[in-house]
């Protein structure tokens, strides 16, 4: 409910600052007086946009705020979900800079208007009559009809499962789609895959491949060279060993006369064992060398294998061409396995399904049950408000398509004349029956459900006389289970509420101003005098309006 509310510098009000208590509290005032500057203000509260021509002073900052009891209405996943500290008495404020900026705070966290807008309509709930249209809207008259069904658990249970049916035949849908797109390509990327799988294709491969063919192709030059150099280190006469084995000799004759010289001797002596090492790796590659044709025609083709799928693929290398037969591996297998996926799939679906149709079965039945005493509570209510002849005839049908609270449709006709043709309430109903029928269907609505604040904003234009105190009773009725606000002109309904407010406008340092205060008991009764009478209070007026009071 709303506790407070705090506005400053918004069109005509200057400072203003007031408390609100729970039950039934009315609002009156003269016309022109300013009523509608605190739903404006409100309005702003509950997330809508900001103007900056409704800012009384553009060099000042507009600041609303108000304070909300909401610990009755079961808002902690709200702010969870939203990224807000909750709080059991919850302050929202709105500030309009002179920039023409908006900044909105929930408990001093910023927030989005479309955070604010969320938690706004869980707050305060504003009827006048250019909103009563609600109500010949079929999700109002489902919620409605839901509420008195208590169908909540049935349909939160359906909202899950058509959620879900709904990804799984998103998922079937993509599958699908993909099958189609990859059966295109499947004999292509089969055809790819064999020729790939056929290469068998190594790691490192190329390398080796080149030089295994570079030594085959060169063999010829290999052995000469080879040969050569073995020659050219064992000669007898001229060969690099024995002369260096000579001068080994000679070295290590003379090597004890000098550091120097034992240095260098020994410095020859480990070349000597290199090159007789040497020497020996010469003579084993000699001797593995061996002509072969077919090794070298094998290793050409095989060459060439590799280099044409390289081209082929647009890669340089052995793992490029692995890495794409993985791929096409994948694609192949997807394709192949698309339909069993698809297949399994359907078969969820197929269950959801069922158990869709047994949780809107359940609903159905509730609903079914349940709009009888809608209609007879409906129309008790309408009867006592000036509405005798109002009558209501709905039906449900259920569909085969999945809707978005049940598998049926709600016809909801009226007629407020004895005798009449059944119509939709949008063409046969008029403004003012239309906010009867809401207020009567929000009567109803707080006897099955927690609803928040709500706001009458002079929802009671037409009605006098004895449907007058109908429609106070019915709001003082309803305040017993939430909080009612009423604006109204009606001397019936303002003396109903358990607090009166007025608004009113005043002239101060030559500058008009919106005021809003709390009446006592002696000005409620002068306040209601002039409703029913005008300025000039009569003591008959007076005296009715004690009666009216109750004093």
């Amino acid at each position: 409910m709303l506790r407070g509310l705090s506005i400053k510098n918004f069109a005509l009000i200057e400072q203003l600052q007031v408390s609100f208590d729970s039950g039934l509290i009315t609002i009156t005032g003269e016309t022109g007086a300013g009523k509608s500057l605190l739903l404006g203000a409100l309005g702003l509260l509950l997330g809508k946009r900001a103007d900056l021509g409704s800012v009384k002073d553009n060099a000042q900052k507009c600041i609303i705020e108000g304070v909300f009891a909401i610990k009755q209405y079961d808002l902690a996943s709200l702010f969870e979900n939203e990224e807000l500290d909750y709080e059991d008495e919850t302050i929202i404020r709105r500030e309009i800079l002179p920039s023409g900026k908006s900044r909105a705070f929930v408990n001093d966290t910023p927030v989005t208007l479309q955070s604010l807008a969320a938690l706004g309509v869980k707050l305060i709930d504003i009827h006048s009559q250019h909103q009563t249209l609600e109500v010949t809207t079929n999700d109002f008259q489902f919620e409605v009809l839901d509420a008195l069904a208590e169908t909540r658990r049935e349909i939160e249970s359906y909202k899950r499962g058509l959620r879900l049916l709904k990804e799984k035949e998103k998922e079937v849908n993509i599958l699908v789609a993909s099958q189609e797109e990859f059966t295109k390509e499947y004999d292509y990327n089969s055809f790819l895959l064999k020729e790939l799988e056929e290469a068998k294709l190594q790691p490192r491969e190329l390398q080796e491949l080149e030089e295994r063919y570079e030594k085959l192709n060169n063999i010829e030059e290999i052995q000469e060279r080879l040969s050569s150099s073995v020659s050219l280190l064992s000669s007898e006469e001229i060969g690099v060993s024995d002369q260096l084995n000579m001068i080994k000799a000679n070295l290590s004759k003379i090597a004890s006369y000098s550091s120097g010289l034992k240095d260098v001797s020994d410095r020859v002596e480990s070349i000597y064992i290199e090159l007789d090492d040497i020497h020996v790796s010469l003579q084993n590659e000699l001797e593995k060398l061996e002509a072969d044709p077919q090794q070298l025609e094998d290793a050409s083709k095989r060459l060439e294998l590799l280099h044409s799928l390289q081209v082929k693929h647009a890669v340089s290398t052995v793992e490029e061409l692995i890495v794409m037969m993985e791929s096409l591996q994948e694609k192949v297998s997807k394709t192949e396995s698309l339909s069993e996926d698809i297949e399994a799939l359907q078969v969820s679906i197929e269950k959801i399904q069922i158990q869709l149709d047994e949780v809107a079965e359940k609903i159905h039945k509730k609903r079914k049950k349940a709009l009888p005493q809608l209609i007879k509570e409906l129309e008790i209510i309408l009867n006592a408000l000036g509405m005798p002849n109002a009558t209501f005839n709905a039906s449900l049908a259920m569909q085969e398509q999945y809707l978005s609270n049940g598998k049926e449709t709600l016809e909801f006709l009226f007629s407020a004349n004895k005798g009449g043709a059944f119509g939709q309430l949008k063409k046969v109903a008029s403004g003012g029956e239309l906010s009867r029928i809401m207020i009567a269907i929000k009567a109803i609505l707080s006897r099955y459900t927690q609803l928040p604040t709500i706001i009458f904003d002079e929802i009671d234009t037409g009605v006098s006389g004895e449907v007058a105190h109908k429609m106070a009773d019915l709001m003082m009725d309803m305040s017993k289970n939430l909080q009612v606000f009423s604006i109204t002109h009606l001397p019936q309904i303002a003396a109903n509420g358990q607090s009166q407010y007025k608004v009113y406008k005043e002239d101060i340092d030559n500058t008009t101003v919106t005021q809003l205060r709390l009446l006592t008991d002696e000005e409620r009764v002068y306040e209601i005098a002039e409703m029913i009478g005008g300025k000039n209070v009569s003591d008959s007026a007076l005296t009715h309006a004690k009666s009216l009071l109750h004093l």
